[in-house]
């Protein structure tokens, strides 16, 4: 468990979760505002099973975990649980642009053009996402942060006990 916590990663870190956290708080608020849009519905669309139950839980998990990001508590945990939301939302919505045809049971959404290009131009933010996840699962939250804040807290209280 205290692995979940150990950063040597820059303060810097901090824009990072920022700008991962925001965005999936943002999503995830969106699900619960516009269902039909953006969570059920969507999900029904695109051949997500068990829309109507998905799209609360994926809403949900993307408020929580990106909140977690912000703040900077629990940030590796919640990096592989949106890590896994982020990557469902690349096989289901953008391999299908990419092969022109649905995959998996996953339907193609209706676009002016399919192949590689279009798939990069659909996915950009998810790929975008997906790295910055990947950079917060590896280096940890930074300096910044309340990971970094109870490992300093847990190190004095232990050196403390040790005198």
């Amino acid at each position: 468990m205290r692995e979940l916590f150990i950063t040597d990663a820059p303060a810097a870190t901090v824009l990072v979760r920022v700008m991962a956290g925001s965005v999936f708080l943002s999503e995830g608020i969106q699900k619960f505002l516009y269902p039909e849009d953006l969570a059920a519905g969507r999900f029904t669309k695109i051949g997500i099973p068990s829309p109507e139950i998905m799209g609360p839980f994926v809403g949900g998990c993307e408020v929580v975990c990106g909140a977690l990001l912000i703040v900077g508590f629990l940030t590796r945990l919640a990096a592989i649980v949106l890590l896994i939301d982020i990557s469902v939302a690349i096989v289901s919505t953008k391999i299908p642009v990419l092969l022109g045809h649905g995959f998996w049971g996953f339907s193609l959404m209706k676009l002016p053009r399919y192949g590689f290009w279009s798939m990069m131009h659909e996915a950009r933010t998810d790929f975008s996402m997906w790295l910055g996840l990947l950079f917060l699962l590896i280096v940890g939250a930074g300096r910044w942060s309340f990971d970094a804040a109870l490992m300093r807290r847990r190190s004095r209280s232990r050196w403390s006990t040790a005198s």
